[in-house]
């Protein structure tokens, strides 16, 4: 009986120092900067591509919110009279569309019934999170995009998506799927061509907004693509495609992305995964007080809202085995 102790407690260390050797030499979680020091969080920038962001919970930038929705405003307001228009701002429509993985192709049908149906607004807002994040570029330049929106959502397939990864990724890697395709596949839709056409809307008082989730500050961060569309600097259509990776991270499903960052003139990076992590859908912060915000400005005008959320509303059935 000794011996046969001695035998399994000598092949559980074998098996231990094997473990132990597959862990450090298989292990891929990403090597990143230090994260940004919780009293530094809120001056932390992008270098060269400031103020293209609101950070949930933070005065200062929901103060830049406000000031950026009433210059959208005035853009939109000299838009208009350029364009003849005479009379009082048309209504603000705005669009959110939510999370909901592959339930996007929800989203995009119902965005091309909308335009068949002949009444599809031009909207004045669009925000995005997840797989909305993804949709909300397209939906922003409307009808003229349906195509492309149909064909993403009905061409493709998980490959297209996502690189499964070995069943031991969820101990030695930072995700269970390699998102890689993903990236690929945004970047052959979202190029240069597609940010110009946003810019060009921003130049209108329109607005485009996808949200991702901060996990060292824990909190959701709004970010304005319109804005960013507009700088003429050759990492700002990088910084588009990642965020749309981003917004789309599911955390431990995906990988997470580092974005890098400024704080105090120290180097830093932020890890940020899908926006529904904190919120699945928005249209702006709460503590944002648009109709206050016109009123004091002058500015009286009709506002809509409409959600799109991709999800059911019925319980996918699916058959759950027992492993003997």
């Amino acid at each position: 009986m000794s011996d046969l102790f001695k035998t399994a407690r000598a092949v559980t260390a074998i098996l231990t120092g094997l473990l132990a050797l597959l862990l450090a030499s298989g292990c891929a979680t990403p090597t990143r900067l230090a994260a940004v020091p919780e009293n530094l969080q809120n001056q932390a920038q992008l270098p060269g591509l400031e103020d293209v962001r609101y950070r949930i919970g933070n005065a200062d930038d929901l103060a830049k919110m406000a000031r950026e929705g009433m210059e959208s405003v005035k853009r939109e307001q000299a838009y208009l009279e350029a364009s003849g228009h005479k009379g009082p701002l048309p209504p603000a429509v705005y669009l959110a569309i939510s999370g909901g993985g592959d339930n996007g192709a929800f989203g995009a049908g119902l965005l091309n019934g909308w335009t068949a149906a002949g009444d599809r607004p031009t909207f004045k807002l669009v925000t995005g999170v997840s797989t909305g994040a993804l949709t909300a570029p397209f939906a922003f330049l409307g009808s003229d995009y349906d195509a492309t929106l149909k064909e993403v959502y009905t061409t493709i397939s998980a490959k297209d998506i996502v690189e499964p990864r070995g069943f031991l990724a969820a101990l030695t890697d930072d995700a269970m799927a390699d998102n890689k395709p993903l990236r690929n596949l945004i970047g052959k839709y979202v190029n240069q061509e597609l940010l110009d056409a946003i810019a060009a809307e921003y130049a209108k008082g329109r607005i485009l907004l996808v949200g991702t989730t901060d996990l060292d500050a824990r909190r959701g961060i709004i970010w304005n693509m319109t804005k960013i569309a507009t700088i003429k600097d050759p990492r700002a259509l990088e910084l588009f495609q990642t965020l749309l990776v981003a917004s789309a991270a599911i955390p431990g499903a995906f990988p997470p992305v580092l974005i890098d960052v400024e704080a105090n003139g120290q180097p830093y990076q932020e890890m940020h995964v899908d926006g529904g992590a904190t919120a699945q859908v928005f249209v702006y912060p709460p503590s944002l007080n648009i109709k206050e915000s016109l009123r004091k400005n002058g500015v009286v005008r009709e506002r809509r809202a409409y959600v799109i959320r991709n999800s059911r509303l019925d319980p996918d059935w699916a058959q759950v085995n027992v492993e003997p």
